[in-house]
């Protein structure tokens, strides 16, 4: 990726993020062409009850952004069903697991759940529910920060980057190649053919997680964390051949010994955190890059990656089929 086309990449982050605010989202849309395919699907004569949370202003929805992720599972054998209602223990009734993805306090400094709901969550967790929590860059990690701590999760609440030769990546690439893959069911799926090689991800934040959770996507060393996309543009700027020696990394900090995704088992439930919503979809994104328009796939759509069998496996592990 040529260092115009990353920095307007740079500059598609913020329009993500207005997007998640109402304000662009004619730049992000599903992909039309993406074709739900579950070749041997996990219940075929119907499974587990799987919830998408609704109800806290999320920008992925089952009808919305996620719903290749709902007909993906959908395909695989699994009931899906919105949750429209705050949590409260009657919500959950009926639910195997949980998908809040996003959820959105449209501000940069406050919450999504009360206390009371994250209270609620943790004690159905605790009780053998499962939990998929997906919160991507800012401000979504702030928006669910409080929901991950009562599993002992902490989220970067930034925006995750690579420094490359002459600028950045928020695009990052997990596979058994490069070691940034873990050791868990969800990575190694049902058999041979379910096994996870590459997971990539569309820009998103930093997790750490407690002792005995399982790094499932492994940040590299070099990795570093932006607060707000003015830093981000920053760390791009400062990485190129006329930027000044030494400026680079003074946007940001370091994200080393960090993590894109975590699994951990809580009390008789499981949870899996991710710190990337794209790669749960199939997304079309279009930006302006001079006096012309960029489109690239960002998601399960785009070209050499397993993130729809990572997907599939996640919500395996958490409904019980995997060990």
């Amino acid at each position: 990726m040529t260092e115009q086309i990353q920095r307007s990449f740079v500059a598609s982050c913020a329009a993500v993020l207005l997007a998640a605010i109402g304000v662009a989202a004619q730049q992000q849309m599903v992909d039309p062409d993406f074709k739900v395919i579950v070749d041997n699907p996990a219940y075929p004569n119907g499974g587990p009850t799987v919830a998408i949370d609704e109800a806290h202003s999320n920008f992925h929805t089952a009808g919305g952004q996620y719903k290749p992720f709902a007909d993906l599972l959908t395909h695989d054998g699994y009931h899906v069903t919105s949750s429209t209602r705050k949590f409260d223990p009657g919500v959950f009734a009926g639910v195997d697991v949980l998908v809040v993805a996003n959820a959105n306090a449209r501000s940069f400094t406050a919450s999504a759940f009360s206390e009371a709901e994250c209270d609620v969550v943790r004690d159905w967790v605790q009780t053998g529910g499962s939990l998929l929590l997906i919160s991507d860059h800012a401000p979504f990690g702030t928006s669910a920060a409080n929901l991950a701590e009562r599993f002992a999760v902490r989220m970067g609440k930034g925006w995750v980057f690579e420094p490359t030769t002459d600028s950045i990546t928020t695009q990052l690439t997990f596979s058994r190649e490069n070691g940034l893959l873990g050791s868990h069911a969800v990575l190694n799926g049902r058999n041979a053919g379910e096994v996870v090689k590459t997971v990539k991800s569309f820009t998103g934040q930093s997790l750490s997680g407690p002792q005995g959770a399982i790094v499932l996507l492994k940040l590299t060393d070099a990795a570093r964390e932006a607060p707000t996309t003015e830093d981000l543009d920053a760390e791009a700027a400062a990485r190129s051949q006329s930027a000044p020696v030494g400026i680079a990394g003074t946007h940001s900090v370091s994200a080393a010994g960090r993590s894109q995704g975590l699994a951990l088992t809580f009390g008789k439930g499981r949870v899996v955190v991710i710190g990337e919503a794209a790669m749960f979809s199939a997304q079309v994104v279009t930006l302006p890059q001079g006096d012309r328009q960029v489109t690239f796939k960002a998601g399960m759509n785009a070209p050499g990656n397993d993130d729809r069998q990572f997907a599939l496996n996640v919500v395996h592990w958490l409904s019980g089929l995997l060990p």
